[in-house]
């Protein structure tokens, strides 16, 4: 049961109602307890008093006296009518009278007021009175066991009634727990009878306000989970056609190839084929590493990364690549840093930003890395974007006016992925002397003190 909800909730109220209900016991308790002490010590006063003054008016004989404060016990009258035992004594010492039942030992040897005595193995609480005029000392007790026991009885009268109710209690917090868990059971329904594309929202006019915060999250997650699907569905079909065109033109140039008895016409096709090919390649390299790069959580493996040994192992073959241009992929020896954040975002990352900027260097063009603030800077010498172009350079299949014949319109959405999942951001601009300049932004960079990397 305490492992749901309602078993909480009413094991939490049950111990509450229980704390509660002890602690307005204890209290009535003390207070009670401190009420029948003042009432009982006044009624001692009183009596000690009374008799006090039938002494000194000598009309009447002491054991009567004494009898007048504690009258004879009457078993029908209750158990509590014994309350007071009172005996006479002279100045001298000697017992001119007591009550029924009073002790032959003096209660008290105090002279005036309240005192305690243990008496016979009791204890006795005393009023005394001390008439010199008249040569004699009043004491009346109260034995404080029949005090307690009064008091206990009360409380005991109390107690029985709650013990008696608390199943009948139990059984009524039970039931309003299961009542007011009745709009969470019907939310648990309804999510359970709905498909698994049963995506649109929960009404929430109906729902009590404790539920509403639960039903807007939840349609908050629908409408994402609607919208990441949306999203995977147009990746998909966007994928599909891509691969596609590369395809069916594989399968055009393969059979211009084989049915042609001119070589120069083979020799095209077989340059188109080659051309597909990597185009295709680099499609189908692009997708896994989105596939990649959205199933990484950025809190998986937050060791830093040295990104000098990090680019000399990333960027061989875009060097190569960039080489048969005639061109150089410069690292400044500026990139000395240490980027603290998951190290396969930041491989995919870089590796597609320099993959884009050496498909757009011209030949004899140059690629320069280096750091800038807290940023990797990735500079080419190609022909730029168009202005209107560069808010949606980082779209998903987006390859623009000007774009190269092996281009998926993927790689910058990769850059922009894995920079969002390090906190970071990616801003691109044309470079005043011509070309791209991509700077990558990634919160953990920080700057260590080392020897600067070979730039090649």
């Amino acid at each position: 049961m305490t492992g749901s909800l309602k078993g909480r909730l009413f094991l939490l109220l049950l111990v509450t109602t229980g704390v509660v209900w002890l602690s307005a016991t204890a209290w009535i308790y003390v207070s009670t307890r401190a009420e029948v002490e003042r009432v009982l010590d006044a009624r001692l006063m009183e009596a000690a008093r009374m008799v006090s003054s039938l002494v000194q008016s000598q009309d009447i004989d002491m054991d009567a006296a004494a009898q007048i404060a504690a009258p004879a016990v009457d078993a029908a009258r209750g158990p509590y009518e014994r309350h007071l035992s009172c005996q006479i004594w002279s100045l001298s010492g000697s017992l001119l009278g007591r009550s029924d039942g009073a002790p032959a030992e003096r209660l008290s040897n105090h002279t005036d007021g309240f005192a305690e005595r243990i008496v016979d193995g009791e204890t006795w609480r005393v009023y005394a009175v001390r008439d010199p005029s008249s040569g004699v000392e009043v004491l009346v007790g109260d034995n404080l066991e029949m005090r307690a026991r009064l008091v206990r009885d009360m409380v005991k009268g109390l107690l029985l009634p709650m013990l008696l109710i608390a199943p009948l209690l139990a059984g009524i917090i039970w039931l309003a727990v299961r009542r007011g868990m009745r709009p969470l059971d019907r939310l648990a329904a309804t999510l359970g009878e709905r498909e698994a594309d049963g995506l649109h929202p929960l009404p929430s006019e109906a729902s009590v306000s404790e539920i509403r915060p639960v039903v807007a999250s939840l349609n908050g997650l629908l409408e994402r989970v609607a919208w990441a699907r949306d999203h995977e569905r147009q990746f998909l079909a966007y994928a599909a056609h891509e691969l596609r065109t590369p395809l069916s033109g594989l399968k055009t140039q393969a059979q211009i190839a084989t049915r042609s008895d001119d070589a120069a016409i083979r020799s095209a096709a077989l340059a188109q084929i080659v051309t597909a090919v990597d185009r295709t390649s680099r499609l189908v390299r692009q997708l896994l590493a989105t596939a990649e790069a959205e199933a990484v959580s950025a809190e998986d493996d937050r060791s830093p990364v040295p990104l000098a040994p990090l680019l000399h192992d990333l960027l061989g073959d875009q060097r190569a690549r960039l080489a048969e241009k005639g061109g150089h992929l410069v690292v400044d020896a500026s990139l000395h840093d240490i980027v603290a954040g998951n190290q396969r975002l930041v491989c995919l990352a870089l590796r597609n930003l320099v993959e884009n900027a050496v498909s757009h260097s011209p030949q004899g063009g140059t690629v320069v890395l280096r750091r800038s603030g807290a940023a990797i800077l990735v500079e080419d010498e190609g022909p730029g974007m168009p202005d209107d172009e560069l808010a949606r350079a980082t779209e998903r299949f987006f390859r623009g006016r000007d774009h190269v014949a092996v281009g998926s319109g993927l790689g910058l959405s990769i850059v922009k992925l894995c920079a969002e999942k390090l906190g970071g951001n990616i801003e691109l601009s044309n470079r005043a002397s011509g070309g791209l300049a991509a700077r990558l932004t990634i919160p953990d960079l920080q700057v260590r003190e080392a020897q600067a990397c070979q730039s090649s």
